[in-house]
């Protein structure tokens, strides 16, 4: 490879000869962030703090907690995270570029102390740290850290030219999914957060330039650990097991999807309306965070439900046009991956209140109670916010409409994908 500084083809930074990388989020010209992501997620923390309120007095009745307990948690849990989408919004992303190791180095500490933890007397997994009334999950951190090492580590290897060498990148990629697995698969129980970091993960490595036959290398390691973990654990047999023929075991392992089911159809097309809920009363488990959606579907109906899956749609849509017009390599693998957070996280548990995918146990983004996911994310969000505020409208369209100049203009390295994942649309170099 040369070592002689190029220029880009849009003159925004240089190669150094040492061929490390260098953010250059901060370099562009400044303008209006893209507000859709602040509206959305707002909208969205408003539904759930609307559900959370309206089932409450029947949480507490089941509970016998304060009527005021959940509401007030929810309140809580989204100041939270409104201060760390805030915070995350202003801060620089050479910061986050740069807090890369201490990040990784807090979630080692954290998933060491959670294994010294006690355990809830209802969730039987070292998930939680808890003190002083205060839970934390890990899992949650370890996200938050594999997102922002993940793009460091990948548009370090891009701008070398090296994205596509095995043992350079592929083979660490392999070995830190393999390790994060086992910690948070096995050792802490959750394998829904096990598959929205391998998507993560996943996602990330395939925009930067990971290709399409090596990364079957990387799916065949995910099948292997995804069937190693169900057929490892009576827990996850059983299940699965259940996923398959719920209404055979409906009192016992089988409980929390058929009543999801039962809550989902009741609520009809339009809803039993707002202040009205049989399964809230203690009927359907984990009703204000992991079965959530279903409670909204006998609130709101087929129509209300079908509209946050379109909110989330549009959602995701803001965020792929982000990933089109970011410059910076690290800013835009940082949005492919809060991409890949929010719409795995919403497939896993949509489809599992419906019936499609296993119960996973994890929160539908932004609208679940759970205080560490909400503001983990809303952290996550904010980051993109401030990175829309550096994005590039000035992408180059084919001059007309024939096949070969589309191909050549949609392509990633030989590939048939969409413009919005163009490796050509971000430069390799440093100023």
């Amino acid at each position: 490879m040369n070592d002689k500084p190029r220029r880009s083809s849009n003159n925004l930074n240089r190669r150094g000869t040492s061929g490390d990388y260098k953010i250059l989020g901060e370099s562009g010209r400044k303008h209006k962030p893209d507000y859709w992501i602040l509206i959305l997620s707002v909208v969205l923390l408003s539904v759930g703090l609307v559900v959370v309120y309206s089932i409450s007095p029947g949480l507490a009745a089941s509970q016998n907690v304060s009527q005021n307990y959940f509401i007030t948690k929810q309140i809580i849990d989204v100041g939270l995270g409104l201060m760390a989408f805030a915070v995350a919004a202003f801060l620089p992303t050479k910061i986050w570029f740069r807090a890369t190791i201490p990040l990784v180095v807090a979630a080692i500490l954290a998933s060491i102390i959670v294994m010294f933890t006690p355990v809830d007397a209802v969730y039987q997994a070292h998930r939680w740290i808890r003190f002083a009334g205060i839970s934390f999950q890990v899992a949650e951190l370890i996200k938050l850290a594999v997102l922002i090492g993940s793009a460091g580590f990948l548009a370090r290897q891009w701008s070398r030219g090296r994205i596509e060498d095995f043992n350079g990148t592929l083979k660490p990629l392999l070995v830190m999914l393999i390790i994060i697995a086992s910690i948070v698969a096995k050792l802490q129980s959750d394998l829904g957060s096990t598959a929205v970091i391998v998507m993560m993960l996943g996602m990330m490595a395939f925009v930067a330039g990971i290709p399409l036959k090596r990364a079957l290398v990387f799916g065949a390691v995910v099948l292997a650990i995804g069937l190693l973990a169900i057929s490892t654990s009576s827990y996850r047999r059983e299940r699965f097991a259940t996923y398959l023929s719920p209404e055979t075991n409906c009192q016992d392992s089988g409980y929390q999807a058929c009543q999801a089911l039962i809550s989902v159809g009741s609520g009809g097309v339009f809803g039993l309306g707002l202040g009205h809920s049989v399964q809230a009363y203690g009927y359907l488990p984990e009703a204000s965070d992991d079965s959530i959606f279903a409670i909204m579907a006998e609130k709101f109906g087929f129509i209300g439900t079908a509209s946050i899956v379109i909110i989330y749609g549009v959602f995701i849509s803001r965020l792929k046009k982000v990933i089109e017009r970011t410059v910076d390599q690290f800013n835009r693998l940082i949005v492919v991956g809060v991409l890949a957070w929010l719409s795995t996280q919403m497939v896993i548990n949509v489809g599992a209140m419906v019936g499609l995918l296993p119960i996973k146990g994890i929160t539908l983004p932004l609208i679940s109670q759970g205080g560490t996911s909400l503001v983990f994310l809303t952290a996550a969000l904010g980051i993109v916010f401030n990175i829309s505020r550096y994005t590039s409208y000035n992408v180059t369209e084919p001059r007309n409409n024939s096949a070969q100049n589309l191909k050549t203009s949609h392509s990633l390295d030989g590939r048939g994908v969409r413009r919005a994942y163009n490796a050509s649309a971000v430069s390799r170099s440093r100023p």
